[in-house]
């Protein structure tokens, strides 16, 4: 059984979760720390709980769902896995970040990339790669049907959706999206997106204004 761990980092208040079994083993998606005290808060709820890094993951590549990588690769030696038409985003992370006024390492390791319908395994426990384009070309969700959530990044939020007027962003691509990766899903399915509060695909399908 995964449980999840969330934290809200960085000034974008971006969501980081670090899912983890009964093993004590974890994957780490989407750290956003951006200053040095969220760093050792991740680190430290990591190493206090006994868990041991598996994975890295993030679901798209806007910089504040990578701020951590380089910081998390490094602590842990762990590569990247991401989508491969994340790439072009991850790269141009940092010249967004100074627009920003929000300079940052960027992380340069070992990238692995993801598509949609693999199986990410941790032990015996399972996620499954959504494509979910739209908010960025490579977004991606990982759904846990026997614990029956999804992270959604930046795709499904409470309420709302994504934005998509930012670079390679699509708003007629999103919208497919959600509605044919997202909301086939069960409707108790708990979706725990990138901002935001968790909600679920049943919550979404009904309420989302983009929807009705």
């Amino acid at each position: 059984m995964l449980k999840i761990k969330s934290f809200t980092f960085n000034p974008i208040q971006e969501n980081t979760y670090i899912l983890y079994n009964e093993f004590n083993h974890c994957i780490i998606i989407d750290p956003g720390t951006y200053f040095d005290y969220e760093k050792e808060e991740l680190a430290n709820y990591i190493e206090k709980s006994g868990l041991t890094p598996k994975m890295l993951l993030n679901t798209h590549c806007h910089l504040d769902h990578v701020f951590g990588n380089k910081f998390i690769a490094e602590k842990f030696g762990l590569g990247l896995s991401i989508h491969k038409n994340e790439e072009q985003m991850l790269q141009y992370a940092p010249t967004s970040g100074l627009m920003y006024d929000m300079p940052f390492d960027n992380f340069t390791g070992e990238l692995f990339f993801i598509k949609e319908g693999d199986t990410i395994s941790l032990d015996d426990d399972k996620l499954i790669a959504l494509h979910t384009p739209g908010h960025s070309p490579g977004s991606l969700s990982f759904y846990c049907e026997k614990d029956g959530f999804v992270i959604s990044g930046d795709a499904l939020f409470y309420r709302s959706i994504g934005r998509t007027d930012l670079p390679m962003g699509n708003h007629e691509a999103l919208i497919t999206s959600i509605k044919n990766n997202l909301f086939t899903l069960p409707d108790e399915t708990l979706v725990y997106s990138g901002h935001g509060q968790p909600t679920s695909i049943g919550e979404e399908k009904k309420y989302n204004p983009f929807f009705e």
